[in-house]
């Protein structure tokens, strides 16, 4: 998953980005208001962690910017408040679910992966595309009964494709769901071809389908037709 949080208290932050990025995600940070809507408005994110109480703004606030403009995007609400009126205000916008400071880390992480099962994948953990089935929870794939020998980065880029099947993706949305920001630093995304070679040669090893189809000039489109 790729995920955002907004967060201004920096050792919390730290603690949950290095938590979460053990996990197998790749997770942002935002340290207010401006620096938040900045990351929205330029990349995408399964899931928001979001702070309702910013040094230079309010959390709701960036949970409107959010459903104005990515509503496919879960939003989890955390806040050291506990006051009813802010989580029902914060689902009344949108939001998916309302964690109170302080939290275990664990739990944060259950609770993002049920959005995003939620949202993706209609709740499912084990999410099939004819014969492939990935488990989310695992980071186990097969194809039939065979196991996949997929790396961290192939489990997430194959879940990626089959939640965007029959959308055309392009290198950058692609590297940026499996790096981040982190592409910035990068001369180009030649990588992206080498995973999605790695992954095709795995499927149509264990004798799946090669559902990846390569649209020249544009990127690649996972789909049976």
């Amino acid at each position: 998953m790729k995920l955002l949080l907004v967060e201004d208290e920096k050792a919390l932050a730290d603690n949950v980005r290095a938590y979460l990025g053990n996990e197998g995600n790749i997770c942002e940070l935002a340290a207010d208001f401006n620096e938040a809507t900045d990351k929205l408005s330029g990349f995408s994110y399964d899931v928001v962690v979001l702070d309702i109480m910013l040094p230079d703004g309010n959390g709701l606030d960036v949970l409107k910017e959010i459903k104005r403009h990515n509503p496919d995007t879960g939003v989890l609400i955390i806040s050291a408040k506990n006051a009813l009126e802010d989580k029902i205000q914060g689902l009344e916008l949108g939001a998916d679910d309302y964690l109170t400071k302080p939290f275990h880390l664990p739990e944060l992480n259950a609770r993002i992966k049920a959005i995003y099962r939620r949202r993706k994948f209609q709740g499912k953990t084990d999410v099939t595309f004819n014969e492939i089935r990935v488990n989310t929870e695992t980071l186990e794939a097969w194809v039939n009964d065979e196991v996949l020998p997929l790396t961290v980065k192939e489990h997430e880029l194959l879940l990626f494709l089959i939640a965007n099947r029959n959308r055309v993706l392009t290198k950058q949305s692609i590297a940026e769901h499996l790096w981040g920001d982190n592409v910035d630093f990068l001369d180009s995304f030649d990588f992206v071809y080498q995973h999605i070679k790695n992954l095709r040669k795995k499927i149509t090893t264990a004798k799946g389908n090669d559902y990846i189809k390569t649209i020249y000039g544009l990127g690649y489109k996972f789909s049976n037709q």
